[in-house]
């Protein structure tokens, strides 16, 4: 979780907003890493999680995949959420929980607020979902600066 951190906070530093996603294999090798790129590339779907999703579908198999673990620095939102179904991952590991980035967010008052566990739990295939963890860290990332 703390390399997810690193990531978030190197997004934040290139003037994005503070996400980031890593994909470890079954065997814990790292396969993937992608940090939140809306500002940078002017696309509100460059969400860390769709970033990673969009190498990882195309450069590994559905077995590497179904036997991965996406983490993330705060649960997924309902499009990630969805991605990461599509997208045949087997575990989702995140730190602050949605409806906590919900209470801290000045981003808009129009969000669309459905956790990946609901998304999740009407899905055609169980993804393993843990989270969250690190709560108090992953918290303390957000405030550190703008969000």
């Amino acid at each position: 979780m703390r390399e997810v951190f690193a990531i978030a906070r190197r997004a934040r530093a290139h003037g994005n907003r503070p996400f980031g996603a890593l994909l470890v294999a079954a065997n814990g090798a790292v396969l993937a890493a992608a940090e939140n790129s809306q500002v940078t590339d002017e696309q509100v779907l460059a969400h860390a999680e769709m970033n990673l999703l969009h190498r990882a579908v195309k450069d590994f198999t559905a077995d590497v995949l179904a036997g991965s673990t996406l983490y993330t620095n705060a649960e997924p939102c309902a499009m990630c959420a969805g991605a990461i179904f599509w997208s045949g991952i087997g575990r989702l590991v995140y730190g602050l929980s949605g409806d906590r980035l919900h209470q801290l967010s000045r981003v808009s008052p129009q969000l669309l607020v459905a956790s990946a566990r609901d998304v999740l739990a009407r899905a055609g295939r169980q993804v393993e979902i843990i989270g969250p963890i690190f709560e108090a860290e992953a918290e303390e990332l957000i405030k550190e600066g703008e969000f």
